[in-house]
């Protein structure tokens, strides 16, 4: 819902009223040239009614007579019969037209004048009322706008997205690093698995229904380990082993889930006994992280959770950027507006009581670092064995991360896809765990 502009509106009249002012002002009936000449009151009543004769200035030999309103407030001496005794006259003072087609006619101030006075005095009028209301508008405009522009912080607007850019840069940095380990791992991982699937007959598949009987279905149709399952495919269990369509999708989840058991308890184990490139790889990944610390992982994930907060926040607040921005709201986006700015001003503030802004930039700088692409394989192990726990925390921590993701996605485990086989390789070995 938007603003009225009532005050606009009331400028607005005021302007108009003015202008109308100004348009009878200027068309008003104007005098034209007079000439004064003497008249001779002729006749004359006492509301100033007269009969006067007078001499045409502009024609010789040209007397007239005509009707006139007289100054029926001049002196008495003045009016018949003072004035001339003889002929019983009065005087008065008038005006003749100088100019046009009534040039020499009669023109009674007072009279013709009336109409004049009239236009000039609804001119008044008018501009009177304009100006009144011209001043309401500007007044309560500028008052309703300073009002309605109170929440204007355009300071707090570029500080909160400075601060989102840092935590979103940090965020990313850390995301890349873990990125990196991850990819490392996966294929030694990948390994793992498929040597334990491969290891496990179909006898011991998780949720296997009817166990025994379908065990022994499968291993008579050359399917012996969970591995031969999964490479084997729901249509070929149907097909060639000539399973009901259910039961071969049942056989195939409990395949799903043994492998994803198997994913969850078979970890990299690193041994210097027999290093190879792609463990090699992954420490030197893992060492980004060991070397930046717990601080530059806590600041990755601190970074990620106040961006997600920031961003929201920002864009309801977009219009307190500006004044003109601000006027333009209506009253509830308004309000909602000044209080994302409230919610912005208090995220700075603990951003500025932790200092989180210099722990983002030097977390970036950490991470960033890389893995030292002149280290050689000796060196890379050698930082390993000085402390291994700091690595095998660091891939543990790693991984859940992006299990988490994971599971954020709703990915199911049960029904993810079978592991690939991968080729044998050596510098690692693998271990059960348990998962929590």
């Amino acid at each position: 819902m938007r603003h009225i502009p009532l005050f606009r509106w009331v400028l607005a009249l005021g302007l108009a009223l003015i202008a109308w002012s100004a348009v009878l002002y200027v068309t008003a009936p104007s005098f034209p040239e007079l000439e004064q000449v003497d008249l001779t009151v002729l006749e004359e009543k006492p509301d100033g009614t007269c009969t006067v004769a007078y001499a045409n200035p502009f024609a010789f030999d040209d007397e007239r007579e005509g009707p006139y309103r007289c100054d029926a407030r001049r002196s008495s001496s003045l009016k018949a019969p003072e004035y001339d005794t003889v002929t019983g006259f009065g005087w008065e003072s008038g005006w003749v037209v100088a100019e046009g087609p009534d040039k020499g006619e009669l023109y009674s101030l007072e009279e013709d004048g009336k109409a004049r006075d009239e236009q000039i005095e609804s001119s008044d009028a008018f501009v009177t009322a304009g100006l009144l209301l011209t001043i309401t508008g500007l007044v309560g405009g500028n008052i309703r706008s300073l009002r309605r522009a109170r929440g204007v912080r355009p300071g707090v607007l570029r500080r909160a997205a400075r601060l989102k850019e840092a935590a979103d840069t940090v965020a990313r940095d850390y995301r890349r690093a873990v990125e990196a380990v991850r990819t490392a791992w996966a294929p030694l991982h990948q390994e793992l698995v498929d040597g334990a699937l491969d290891r496990i007959p179909v006898s011991r598949m998780r949720g296997l229904a009817e166990k025994r009987l379908r065990a022994q279905e499968l291993e008579e149709g050359g399917v012996r380990t969970v591995r031969d399952v999964l490479d084997a495919g729901t249509w070929a269990l149907a097909q060639f082993l000539g399973m009901e369509r259910g039961m071969a999708e049942q056989t195939m989840a409990a395949a799903r889930r043994t492998a994803a058991a198997v994913g969850r308890e078979v970890t990299v184990r690193f041994d210097a006994r027999g290093p190879e490139p792609r463990t090699t790889a992954l420490l030197a990944a893992l060492r980004v992280l060991v070397d930046a610390g717990p601080d530059a992982r806590k600041a990755g994930r601190v970074g990620g959770e106040l961006a997600a907060r920031l961003e929201p926040l920002l864009i309801t607040a977009e219009p307190a950027a500006g004044v003109r921005e601000m006027l333009r709201t209506g009253p509830y986006e308004r309000d909602n507006t000044l209080a994302a700015l409230t919610q912005l001003r208090l995220a700075l503030a603990e951003a500025e009581r932790e200092r989180l802004a210099e722990r983002f930039a030097q977390a970036s700088v950490d991470l960033l670092r890389g893995p030292d692409a002149g280290a050689d394989e000796l060196a890379t192990w050698a930082d390993f064995e000085s402390r291994p726990t700091a690595y095998y925390a660091a891939l543990t921590e790693a991984v859940d991360h992006t299990d988490h993701t994971d599971h954020m996605g709703h990915r199911d485990h049960a029904e993810a896809p079978a592991p690939a086989r991968a080729p044998d390789g050596a510098g690692l070995t693998g271990s059960r765990r348990r998962h929590r």
